[in-house]
């Protein structure tokens, strides 16, 4: 019996989703539902074919925290011990360098047989309702994997989007053969115009999943004729085994290319194995639409929402009581920053937006006021020149790094509970109302051992007042 591998690519940021989301909290971490992230929902759906714990996620290093966070409440779902593996990249250079340090890590640190791993590459931000069925497709592509073939999953599709890329694919009988509905892939067709949208749709056209399956040989042979320079940087790097990482330096000059680009549009290996199952790419607002269940007039509302005589109309509230009247096809996002009003259909409008704020170098694209972390959460409730204040919830039995910060001062007022701090040598016990001063290259802590929440409230004064100012000495989340 073959073992598989699979590894999670959740590296993205998830733009066509603002105001929702953001650059520290991307896509794959958000529910569109009551239960579970797109992350979780993709891990889980893997885990009907892989065994979960050779399910590896290859992320930021900026999302490594929420991402093991996620993963926790997988690992107590599963009733495992040990942690599920994360790979982490110090920068975004797109999936072709990190699907190989992932391939590499796999083939290297834990493939369990003498073979060549067969492993299974997914995007975090899909959604698969029928697991069963998707299981059996994926299940297909093993017999083509090892036999030298790159296994390209693909949706039937009869209509054209532009944020999708396309595969074309013709019939080949030693590829039927080995799987009989399975298919040659002809050509790539990366996002296309309405100029050529009438000449893709003849013939076998499937959207591209972005799902593919190969052997670590196949994939590495591939990566080393049309990426050779990924593929000598990469290939025989080592990776720790505790906390597989890459250091800055050694990433900084790695190409920024798709494994799409980089290898699959040129191999001549590529298989494609077609699938009707309810895939979906949550990409857009309009996809999250699609996904979503929806009232008797056809709208879909999504949190602290109420709607009068809309059709057809998304309302998302994270909030603030969101009320929407007489709306047609829209979407209504509402978060505690920033709202968007927008044609639902519309899905290249919001990249406009983004690039607007992006160039304004506005907060709204990077964070959210209210931030998680594995201790708790934290809101900023006003900022300006030189100052910053928050309230910080820390949950029971949470604690903050041990940390120094070099360029700012915290003055912190307990508001509920007792915090237990550590400054400098001292360790000090302070009950509502009580409050103390942390300065400049100050070692601190904040911890929380009773049994409700600890609310602070946080008043940072200096001239860098963002999170990379934050030097981290020590952990109980593994951040340093």
């Amino acid at each position: 019996m073959t073992i598989l591998y699979s590894v999670i690519l959740a590296g993205g940021a998830g733009k066509r989703l603002w105001p929702l989301s953001r650059e520290m909290f991307p896509k794959q971490m958000l529910k569109f539902d009551n239960e579970y992230t797109l992350f979780q929902r993709t891990f889980l759906n893997l885990a009907t074919i892989v065994d979960d714990k050779n399910i590896i996620t290859s992320t930021n290093v900026k999302y490594v925290s929420s991402i093991k966070d996620q993963l926790k409440v997988l690992q107590n779902k599963f009733y495992r011990k040990s942690e599920y593996k994360v790979i982490t990249e110090p920068v975004f250079k797109n999936t072709a360098p990190a699907m190989t340090l992932a391939v590499n890590y796999i083939s290297d640190k834990i493939n369990q047989t003498e073979e060549s791993p067969v492993i299974l590459a997914v995007p975090s931000d899909q959604i698969i309702l029928n697991r069963i069925e998707f299981a059996s497709i994926l299940e297909k592509g093993i017999k083509l994997a090892k036999a030298g073939y790159i296994v390209a999953y693909a949706s039937n599709t009869q209509n054209i989007d532009e944020n999708f890329g396309y595969i074309k694919a013709r019939k080949s009988s030693k590829i039927s053969e080995l799987v009989s509905d399975a298919l040659k892939v002809n050509t790539f067709i990366e996002k296309p115009s309405d100029k050529n949208v009438k000449d893709i749709l003849k013939g076998n056209i499937f959207v591209n999943s972005g799902i593919y399956m190969f052997t670590a040989d196949t994939y590495f042979t591939e990566l080393k004729k049309y990426a050779p320079d990924i593929y000598k940087k990469l290939y025989s790097y080592q990776l720790e085994t505790s906390i597989p990482s890459i250091p800055l330096n050694d990433y900084t000059d790695i190409a920024d290319i798709s494994i799409d680009y980089a290898v699959m549009e040129k191999s001549k290996k590529l298989a494609v194995i077609p699938f009707s199952t309810d895939w979906k790419d949550i990409g857009s607002w309009k996809a999250v639409y699609e996904v979503s269940k929806k009232d008797k007039n056809n709208n879909c509302l999504l949190g602290k929402a109420i709607d009068i005589d809309s059709k057809n109309t998304l309302v998302y509230s994270t909030s603030k009581l969101t009320a929407t009247i007489g709306l047609k096809d829209t979407a209504v996002v509402e978060t505690e920053d920033a709202v968007l009003v927008m044609n639902k259909d519309d899905e290249n409008g919001i990249k406009t937006i983004y690039k607007k704020l992006n160039g304004k170098n506005s907060k709204t694209i990077e964070v959210h006021k209210t931030v998680y972390r594995p201790w708790g959460y934290y809101t900023v409730l006003e900022n300006g020149k030189g100052f910053l204040t928050k309230c910080i919830t820390v949950n029971p039995k949470g604690k903050l790094s041990v940390q120094l910060h070099h360029h700012r001062s915290e003055h912190w007022v307990v508001l509920e509970g007792k915090a237990f701090i550590l400054k400098g040598n001292e360790k000090i016990e302070l009950n509502a109302g009580e409050s103390i001063d942390i300065g400049i290259e100050e070692v601190h802590s904040l911890q929380n051992n009773g049994d409700i929440q600890l609310k602070i409230l946080e008043v940072q004064q200096g001239d860098i007042l963002d999170e990379n100012d934050i030097e981290r000495l020590e952990d109980i989340y593994g951040r340093v």
